[in-house]
């Protein structure tokens, strides 16, 4: 990431409004303190080594995993959306590690068939909750993943666990305990959970483009009526008239990145700079978030996420496996719900466990936990193994 007079942008030596170690608030188990590693270090192992971080390979970011090799998963863009926010990090001297880790987590929550799933699940868990996928985050690491013989999920950090519940309503908040409170005092979250936050934007955005020209979904003609498309796009082209067009998508889409990045820094660091932060609890105290992009940039942003709304998530092909994927996640959640001896035996269980502590909240909670924990190819095979009649297995 380099700034507009060239020159690189970094220091290894952290903001005093930086997290750290010394002021983490812990976690909800104690631990010894790891060795040769940081906390936040520690948090970034235990997410990688979730089950629930490996399926982020076969589950949508825009088009289902089978549709082709090469189109974004959710586990590609974690990875992207973790190099970004690493970089921006060291840019403003925050810390990088608890930046990372929040990163590969933010999307462990998701269903399989991205948004369309989501909707759809949220649909049938309308009666009972909800279902909104930071919060379903939120309980993979605090619940749903079981690999540690001393507590239940990964017990991450309290830092780690707050960058990765970026909304949260007040009824929810008012169940979490320490880690609402910051949405019922309206208070800030971590620099490091903000910037995060916008480094996914920074990366959906620009890798949706690729994937939407790779799909021929959307073309270049269309995105040169906009801006910040525009202004990459003849810059690469009066560089490299000559380039082919693969090679040149790709230059646009990593200058689309980088001259997001750079400004995110720059207007960040002016925020800084005039609000002055001492530590940590004054950046929570803060009324609006100090990472932020420029109004220039933010509205150039905006120009770019309506065009694509408008013209690659409406698509009627990608409007076509939406409705299939929807009919899916409702097909699964009615079965199991009405008969979940449908689920396997360790989801039979859980289902179990649930009913006896909440009723049937707790049972629609588990089947919603079970759906939403599937790849996208292992809901199509279930949606087939139940309903199939060709398919008794």
């Amino acid at each position: 990431m380099n700034s507009e007079s060239g020159e690189a942008i970094f220091s290894t030596r952290p903001a005093p409004y930086a997290a750290a170690d010394a002021i983490s608030r812990g976690r909800r188990y104690a631990e010894p303190s790891p060795t040769y590693r940081s906390e936040f270090q520690r948090d970034r192992d235990r997410i990688i080594h979730a089950a629930a971080f490996r399926r982020l390979e076969y589950k949508t970011q825009v088009f289902v995993n089978h549709e082709g090799d090469l189109f974004r998963t959710r586990l590609t863009h974690s990875i992207e959306v973790a190099q970004i926010a690493r970089s921006i990090a060291r840019a403003l001297q925050l810390n990088e590690d608890l930046t990372e880790a929040i990163a590969l987590a933010h999307d462990l929550g998701h269903t399989p068939f991205g948004h369309a799933g989501q909707d759809a699940l949220n649909a049938c868990m309308k009666e009972y909750g909800g279902f909104e996928h930071n919060l379903q985050s939120l309980r993979v690491v605090d619940e749903l993943e079981e690999k540690y013989a001393d507590f239940p999920g990964l017990n991450l950090t309290f830092e780690t666990r707050e960058g990765i519940l970026k909304h949260c309503s007040g009824k929810n908040a008012l169940e979490l305990g320490e880690l609402g409170e910051r949405f019922l005092k309206k208070q800030q979250p971590s620099l490091e959970a903000q910037l995060t936050n916008l480094a996914d934007e920074i990366a959906y955005n620009s890798h949706d483009v690729d994937d939407g020209l790779r799909a021929e979904l959307i073309h270049i003609d269309q995105l040169n009526e906009i801006a910040l498309f525009h202004q990459q796009y003849q810059e690469v082209k009066q560089r490299y008239p000559d380039l082919s067009q693969r090679r040149t998508i790709h230059e646009v889409v990593r200058r689309l990145i980088n001259c997001q990045a750079v400004d995110l820094v720059q207007a960040s660091n002016q925020q800084l700079k005039q609000f002055c932060p001492a530590d940590l609890e004054s950046v929570r105290r803060q009324p609006q978030p100090l990472i932020t992009f420029s109004d220039s940039m933010r509205k150039l942003n905006h120009e770019l996420k309506r065009f694509l709304r408008n013209h690659l998530y409406r698509h009627y092909r990608v409007h076509r496996m939406s409705a299939k994927a929807m009919r899916v996640i409702r097909d699964l959640f009615d079965a199991f719900f009405n008969d979940p001896r449908l689920m396997p035996e360790e989801a039979q269980q859980r289902v179990a466990e649930l009913t006896d502590q909440t009723g049937t909240m707790g049972q629609a909670r588990a089947v919603a936990d079970y759906i939403a924990g599937m790849t996208d190819r292992y809901a199509i095979k279930e949606h087939a193994r139940v309903y199939n009649p060709e398919k008794l297995t």
